[in-house]
């Protein structure tokens, strides 16, 4: 796969238009989605744009908590040696909120060779956009970004809660979903989220108040480049999680910070093109939906979720978002205009079909999650896989043919992820193995600790 890194160029004019610019981060994601690098200093962004920047190889190695895990043969059994950051063309931009002021700038991974390093996720969803490319599909879609805004500080039990209006620290127990009135108490913290978004073109579209006290929905504007699709998504985590901070709250990315409440998703919206960017899903005026290709893409992606499931729900929390009636889907099950099912067809005009894929959490790595995603498609498509009949309503309880290969739970997710021979192939094997190693160390720690509800349930009982 050819090198895809920026020129000095780009740099260099942006440099020229922004003489107060003091620094520089430098952000590569790993797998679990979080981002990790450097901060360099003005006069060091020339070098990485001719040079690359050298980052040790265990970058790629770390669990959730930033600990290396040995057995994804990243850290020791290499050396932790060296390898080369190059910057992403399109990405370098304004961190507008820093004092003094700070771009940043998206980097992969490669060997000193010149290869993309196999462990790098955004390397993996390049790959499969590859693949499609060589049968004259292009996929095209956006991230919708569920998330809650918590007070910076617990409270007085000791528990997170949902941030006050932060125009008149107004405070209330009611879900008011699709509420204005708390869109609007909330302005001067999203006011300066869009004028932040609009400084890094990121294409930043509707602001929703969601299903729960404190959580929101920002999406975004479809692209016809799934890759920078998930390079926006990242993106904006950064921003909100960054502006949050500045304004005294948490921006909080957990699947499920809140039991009883809805956990937070991350929608991908997919459709396919051909070369002349005809949308490959749209069926002729009067036909029904879905078209033979669409049908395909959700029967491939329904025969593959259950092997998926790792990418899209990710850590131990994860697990606790899939609750029948609260907007996560708990079956392989497809619908049309339909919101209790895992993957959507949303209604609309026929020009602009698409399939919107419900699983995953806000937790996952939006590169996993492409990547699989679009594995699963082309999977469908090669095989002509059948997702057999539409959901109408209570998707969340209707049996599929492929109800049987979902895993219960997060452990049985990590097996069969594991054993999975499509998630090897869609990864590729040196992420495959990274991955698994990394989900295993961190299920060891979790499984390792005594959760309060343990001494809730036994202390005094058992």
């Amino acid at each position: 796969m050819r090198m895809q890194i920026a020129d000095w160029s780009e740099a260099e004019t942006f440099l020229a238009a922004h003489p107060d610019v003091e620094a520089v981060d430098i952000v590569l994601t790993d797998a679990n989605g979080i981002g990790r690098g450097k901060i360099i200093r003005r006069h060091e962004v020339e070098s990485l744009y001719r040079h690359g920047r050298h980052l040790p190889c265990s970058i790629l190695g770390l669990d959730v908590t930033g600990e290396d895990v040995e057995e994804t043969g990243l850290v020791w059994s290499v050396g932790d040696a060296d390898l080369r950051a190059w910057p992403i063309p399109g990405t370098l931009v304004l961190m507008p909120w820093t004092m003094p002021l700070r771009a940043q700038v998206l980097v992969s991974l490669y060997h000193l060779d010149g290869r993309p390093h196999g462990a790098d996720p955004r390397h993996a969803l390049a790959a499969q956009l590859k693949a499609l490319a060589a049968a004259d599909l292009f996929p095209a879609g956006a991230f919708e970004l569920e998330f809650y805004l918590l007070d910076a500080d617990p409270g007085l039990d000791g528990k997170p809660r949902p941030a006050a209006m932060a125009l008149d620290r107004r405070r209330h127990d009611q879900v008011q979903v699709y509420g204005l009135d708390d869109l609007d108490g909330m302005q001067p913290f999203f006011g300066p989220v869009y004028d932040a978004a609009r400084k890094q073109a990121l294409p930043l579209e509707t602001l929703i108040s969601e299903y729960a006290r404190g959580q929101y929905e920002l999406t975004l504007r479809y692209r016809t480049d799934l890759l920078r699709a998930a390079d926006d998504l990242v993106m904006l985590k950064r921003l909100v999680r960054a502006l949050a901070r500045r304004q005294g709250m948490t921006a909080c990315f957990m699947a499920k910070p809140f039991a009883g409440q809805a956990g937070s998703g991350m929608h991908l919206h997919v459709s396919m093109n051909d070369g002349r960017g005809r949308n490959l899903f749209a069926e002729a005026e009067g036909a029904p939906a879905p078209n033979l290709l669409l049908r395909q893409a959700i029967g491939g992606l329904a025969a593959t979720m259950g092997d998926g499931m790792l990418a899209f729900a990710p850590h131990a929390n994860s697990w606790r978002r899939f609750v029948a009636k609260l907007y996560a889907p708990v079956q392989p099950t497809w619908g049309i205009n339909d919101r209790s099912v895992a993957l959507r067809i949303p209604a609309g005009p026929v020009a602009a079909r698409r399939l919107e894929h419900r699983p995953s959490g806000v937790d996952a790595n939006p590169y996993l999650v492409g990547t699989t995603v679009l594995a699963g498609i082309r999977q469908g498509i090669a095989q002509d896989i059948d997702p057999g009949p539409a959901a109408e309503g209570q998707g969340f309880t209707q049996e599929t043919p492929f109800s049987g290969s979902m895993p219960a739970d997060w452990r049985a997710a990590i097996a069969q992820a594991e054993a999975s021979d499509f998630l090897k192939s869609a990864l590729g094997a040196d992420l495959h193995r990274a991955f698994l190693a990394i989900k295993r160390a961190e299920l060891l720690r979790v499984a390792g600790s005594v959760p309060d509800i343990d001494y809730h349930m036994y202390l005094h009982q058992v």
